[in-house]
């Protein structure tokens, strides 16, 4: 492949949220899909405690070329202090599918 492709993980605590991000990412073309999964429950430390909660996860498909401004857009609209913002590479995929992915991503 030419272009990079991304799989960007992030946790949000309610689908309005995630909503709201994620149709942020998707209007501004740094990322070209995000999938709202509901429904998880995260167990995680935080501040010394073990903490147990609801969230919903965004998958972001985006290329390594945006993966800056899109982890800096993140920080901007996220609620958390500290949000997840996790990338792992497409290593594979279908040629057509990652082309549109990168046709629909660019820096503003």
């Amino acid at each position: 492949m030419d272009e990079n492709q991304l799989v960007v993980f992030c946790t949000c605590p309610d689908p309005k949220s995630a909503e709201d991000i994620a149709t942020t990412l998707v209007q501004t073309h740094l990322a070209a899909c995000v999938n709202l999964v509901p429904g998880l429950t995260s167990i995680y430390r935080w501040q010394g405690h073990v903490r147990r909660e609801p969230e919903c996860l965004l998958l972001i498909k985006t290329t390594a070329a945006c993966f800056e401004a899109l982890r800096s857009r993140l920080r901007t609209l996220h609620p958390y202090e500290v949000p997840e913002i996790i990338a792992l590479p497409i290593s594979l995929g279908d040629p057509a599918y990652l082309q549109w992915l990168t046709e629909n991503t660019r820096l503003p």
